[in-house]
């Protein structure tokens, strides 16, 4: 089987529903419109992107654990046009937001050879264009090409609220290299190429992220979510949402408390990686299984790498997966025995290093703050999360033909159950994600969530279709009147708010825009 390709569309109704089209067409109108008063020209094309919803499976995709996230309608769009860059200059980038107010335009240059440099202690929006256009040049010289980089003139537009856990960052990056990878005569772009080129290139900002969000963004189908896995290859298997009565809706609730991954990550998003990563290599040291297997996990080895080599002296006769992660609570359980955490000191102990090797290894390059370190509650949130994505994937690919509301409230039941366990295990909750669950369950929803890094952002809800206006009501009595009053003044800021979202389609290229 050949390896899927990022499609080229010539037409909106390849991208969006019917029922959006009107809408997108003006909103991409309006794209080529600024995009010729600022630069004289049309674009040559359009890199597109969308953001993602997680409906289950979180923090647990850089430990090389199965996803479930689906695309959604709200995307980044970059139009490009691109020109040689004349023999004696330097290739540049010059970058303009439809948003110009909130993202100032900037220029950079492209070194003709060697790599952009990238400030990650500037925070500057630009900087995940960077990102892409260095992810993308360094896989286009790997592959053999020798050419000088074209200049480019760019304009973004994305409908991705910021640090709302839809991966605007992921879609940027994904959109940024797809934009730079044919701007420069890629004329066909691998999806799985593009996946891992935005994994790495993401954390040139600083970010030590997983996969999970640049594969929903490019991987992503209308109609279909998708059942991600990271280990031995990443693979993204489409399924469709299973016929039920009453049918199932996914609701996406801002909290409108920011979720922002860069500015926090050393207290929250990075110091987590670092903690789950410890946990794998402590638990390694304590069992005596001997140094795990190094892995595209962000620092090398995963609480999935621990696993295969605890269970690899068994062969075939290896329990199930299911069976294999109810064990692994279990020794975590038995092994991580300090509640109140670890210190460096006791890690460095534990592993028979000093304090400065661990930090050089493990909190150097993405630097984390902390006294103590929860290898405990970070691994058996892991391997819980892991179960539950295992049993929801069972439960959605084996489903009954008109499945009944107890089906629904199965699935609910794991949902809830994943919220509980960010919030007390993993800590990557807030009480406004709290709130906005507990007021989705009391009025009709059978699973709620956060979704996304966490600490704010979006909240998911799966609801049955004829509870759908009765949760809305809710959300706006209970929490938007009081924390965000203004999404009540109109049906458009509402639906910014709150949305019921479908599948949506993953990346392309848009030829065509006049």
């Amino acid at each position: 089987m050949t390896d899927p390709i990022v499609p080229e569309v010539t037409s909106l109704d390849e991208i969006y529903p019917q029922q959006a089209l009107l809408s997108q067409g003006e909103r991409w109108n309006e794209l080529a419109v600024e995009f010729k008063r600022l630069y004289g020209q049309l674009p040559d094309f359009v890199s597109r992107a969308p953001g993602r919803v997680n409906i289950i499976g979180e923090h647990i995709d850089y430990m090389l654990y199965e996803v479930l996230p689906m695309a959604v309608a709200v995307d980044l769009l970059i139009a490009v046009a691109a020109s040689p860059t004349p023999d004696g200059e330097e290739p540049s980038v010059q970058i303009a937001n439809l948003s110009s107010a909130k993202f100032t335009a900037k220029a950079f240059a492209v070194p003709r050879e060697g790599h952009v440099e990238i400030d990650s202690e500037d925070h500057h929006w630009t900087n995940y264009f960077k990102c892409g256009t260095r992810g993308a040049l360094q896989l286009l010289r790997e592959k053999g090409w020798t050419g000088t980089p074209t200049s480019l003139k760019v304009l973004v537009h994305g409908t991705i609220p910021t640090g709302a856990g839809l991966s605007s960052s992921a879609a940027f990056t994904c959109a940024s290299a797809l934009a730079v990878l044919t701007a420069n005569g890629q004329a066909e772009v691998k999806k799985e190429e593009l996946v891992n080129l935005a994994i790495v290139s993401e954390r040139f900002v600083g970010v030590n992220s997983g996969g999970m969000d640049q594969t929903a963004s490019v991987f992503g189908a209308k109609d279909s979510a998708l059942h991600v896995s990271f280990a031995p290859k990443l693979k993204a298997t489409q399924f469709s949402f299973p016929k039920t009565d009453p049918p199932l809706n996914f609701l996406i609730a801002q909290t409108y408390v920011q979720a922002d991954k860069k500015t926090t990550a050393p207290i929250h998003y990075n110091l987590r990686v670092v903690e789950t990563t410890l946990a794998a290599e402590v638990l390694a040291k304590k069992l005596g299984v001997g140094p795990l297997p190094s892995d595209n996990g962000p620092l090398g080895s995963t609480l999935s790498g621990l696993q295969s080599k605890y269970f690899e002296r068994e062969g075939s006769d290896a329990p199930s997966v299911v069976q294999q992660l109810q064990t692994l609570l279990d020794v975590v359980r038995q092994n991580l025995d300090r509640e109140d955490g670890y210190t460096k000191a006791e890690i460095a102990d534990i592993l028979q290093t000093t304090v400065e090797d661990l930090m050089g290894k493990y909190m150097t390059r993405f630097p984390v703050r902390a006294e103590k370190f929860q290898l405990r509650s970070r691994a058996l949130h892991v391997y819980s999360e892991s179960l539950r994505v295992n049993k929801f994937a069972d439960l959605m690919m084996n489903a009954p033909e008109n499945a009944s509301s107890s089906y629904l409230e199965a699935l609910g039941q794991l949902m809830n159950e994943s919220q509980e366990s960010c919030r007390d295990l993993f800590d990557c909750s807030c009480p406004e994600l709290d709130q906005l669950c507990d007021i989705a369950r009391k009025s009709g929803s059978v699973g709620s969530r956060l979704t996304g890094a966490g600490w704010g952002g979006c909240s998911v809800h799966l609801v049955p279709e004829d509870k759908v206006a009765r949760v809305e009501a809710a959300m706006k009595e209970q929490y938007y009147r009081e924390k965000a009053p203004r999404v009540l003044g109109s049906e458009e800021a509402w639906r910014e708010a709150v949305v019921v979202s479908k599948p949506g389609s993953g990346a392309v290229v848009f030829r065509g825009l006049v």
